[in-house]
């Protein structure tokens, strides 16, 4: 997966824009949950460079298999457009309004691999804890990356009305996320199940809902509980998915 990313052909521009290009990229894989210690920029000495690039820098990623190449950033020239112009027979030249006149193109293209993306991910999220004196394995994805985004869980499954509520704010969340609901088992295994598979937050409708329409609200990673009302809970998911 690359960008094609245009820019005048001045000799003095193109090191900004590779360089924004770099740091826009690194702050983006930060963003999604890339652990910054996993991270390294390696800088392709000229002798390796190939005869019409500027520059090129990867950001590596640290696998369990070994550091590799994540996504690179090149300075890439004109080659391609000219390379493109001498293949069709048609101009690649763009009229520049602000300066008043024409020029091919130079390129700055980020190129990255969306499986070694994904795994990425899914490296910088899989942690093992302790809790309660138990191991945990969870994985701490991005509450935007989550599959799951939050799980709603009747305290117990042989209460009727707790079955109707809980079931009533799933319906009511399933409109905006996807969530899942799940009433098997101890709620303790519940919690772990979620876990395990990065769901960010539980929902734990029980006996004080019926009474205050409160839920209790679990963090993942910290396994942190608060009591929050019904009406605030997609307010509170908004907040932390798509702020």
């Amino acid at each position: 997966m690359e960008i094609e990313y245009f820019i005048p052909p001045d000799e003095d521009v193109w090191p900004k824009y590779h360089e924004e290009w770099l740091q826009t990229s690194y702050k983006w894989l930060l963003s999604i949950g890339l652990k910054p210690e996993l991270l390294s920029f390696d800088v392709h000495p000229s002798h390796k460079l190939a005869h019409y690039a500027r520059a090129c820098t990867d950001i590596m990623f640290k696998f369990p298999f070994g550091t590799q190449e994540l996504q690179g950033v090149a300075a890439r020239g004109c080659f391609d457009l000219t390379q493109h112009a001498g293949a069709s027979g048609k101009s690649m030249e763009y009229y520049d309004d602000v300066r008043k006149e024409k020029y091919v193109p130079h390129v700055i293209e980020p190129s990255i691999g969306v499986d070694r993306l994904m795994l990425a991910v899914l490296c910088s999220a899989y942690k093992e804890d302790e809790v309660g004196g138990e191991k945990r394995s969870l994985l701490q994805f991005h509450p935007r990356l989550a599959p799951i985004k939050a799980a709603v869980l009747p305290l117990v499954k042989n209460k009727p009305e707790l079955m109707e509520k809980a079931r009533a704010i799933f319906t009511r969340l399933q409109r905006r996320y996807y969530v899942q609901f799940d009433a098997a088992g101890a709620i303790g295994r519940r919690y772990r199940r979620m876990d395990e598979v990065g769901t960010p937050y539980c929902i734990t409708v029980d006996f004080d809902t019926l009474e205050d329409d409160t839920v209790t609200l679990r963090d993942r990673d910290t396994t942190e509980q608060r009591r929050v009302s019904v009406a605030e809970l997609i307010e509170f998911l908004e907040e932390q998915i798509d702020g």
